[in-house]
């Protein structure tokens, strides 16, 4: 794992922060596939949860001198750190008051990465309070998400969860489909993408991608191909039945009975959730 780490741009500034910092060890491969885009660009980074203050100097290492570095936290002994450059608010991140004040002041950002409290309350208003501000192009970030199946101190699992929460914004993406014909809400217009690492999610917002979805098709020469999805059952089906009685071939309106009902969904539902069920068995074991 050292070696690995080692190899990492971030991972190296990390060590070298002159204030005292805590973070997991694979957040450092996670930092640089969804930040590497954003360095020496000038862009607005927050975090939420900046305690001593050495993540700070990480990202302003790693960012470069264009970026303004943002912190938040409770602790108002933090605002100390803004004599290093640093611009500081002290405040709780499940506040709504604080965070409409928070962006009358700062107008929109590019990056917020949530290292607070991790409590659901604060990671969901986090999210839900930051979305209408972030820039196109820009990601929200919620580190630490494995506590929403910790339930000493976060009272998880629960239906109220940060993961449950991030779930349903898959529902909600996919509002954009036409098969489904729902109204898009501010989710399903500013989220275009959704990424579950291990104890991080990545939300990232771009308003001009998250249009409704529509079928095209190209010039290529049309041969007629048929739908097979749903004869794979009536072939199974007949095989067994022919090495058994060998009733499909010698009777042709009991074929006919047995196609007309597997081409029926609940029918295909049924087969399908048989498999669906073993499969499922085995991913929770």
């Amino acid at each position: 794992m050292n070696r690995r780490l080692k190899k990492l741009k971030i991972f190296n500034l990390f060590k070298k922060s002159k204030k005292f910092s805590i973070k997991w060890s694979n957040y450092f491969q996670i930092y640089e596939k969804i930040f590497s885009k954003y360095r020496n660009k000038k862009i607005k980074f927050v975090e939420i949860g900046v305690a001593n203050g050495g993540s700070l100097f990480m990202w302003q290492k790693f960012f470069g001198k264009n970026a303004k570095i943002i912190g938040i936290d409770l602790n108002p002994k933090a605002k100390q750190l803004e004599k290093y450059g640093f611009k500081i608010y002290i405040g709780s991140q499940s506040d709504k008051k604080f965070w409409d004040d928070f962006y009358k002041k700062e107008g929109k950002i590019d990056l917020i990465l949530d290292d607070g409290g991790h409590k659901n309350l604060q990671q969901i208003s986090t999210v839900h309070y930051s979305l209408p501000h972030i820039k196109d192009g820009g990601k929200i970030i919620v580190e630490d998400t494995s506590l929403s199946y910790v339930k000493k101190e976060f009272n998880n699992p629960s239906k109220y969860s940060f993961i449950n929460y991030a779930k349903n914004i898959i529902d909600i993406i996919h509002r954009r489909s036409p098969l489904l014909n729902r109204k898009l809400n501010l989710y399903a217009k500013k989220i275009y993408l959704v990424e579950f690492f291990e104890s991080i999610v990545v939300f990232s917002i771009d308003n001009k991608k998250c249009f409704f979805n529509k079928e095209i098709n190209n010039d290529g020469k049309n041969d007629g191909a048929i739908d097979y999805r749903h004869n794979e059952y009536f072939k199974e089906l007949k095989n067994k039945m022919d090495q058994k009685y060998g009733l499909m071939h010698k009777r042709s309106f009991f074929r006919k009975i047995i196609r007309k009902l597997l081409y029926r969904n609940f029918m295909f539902n049924v087969l399908d959730n048989f498999k669906l069920k073993k499969i499922f068995k085995e991913i929770n074991k």
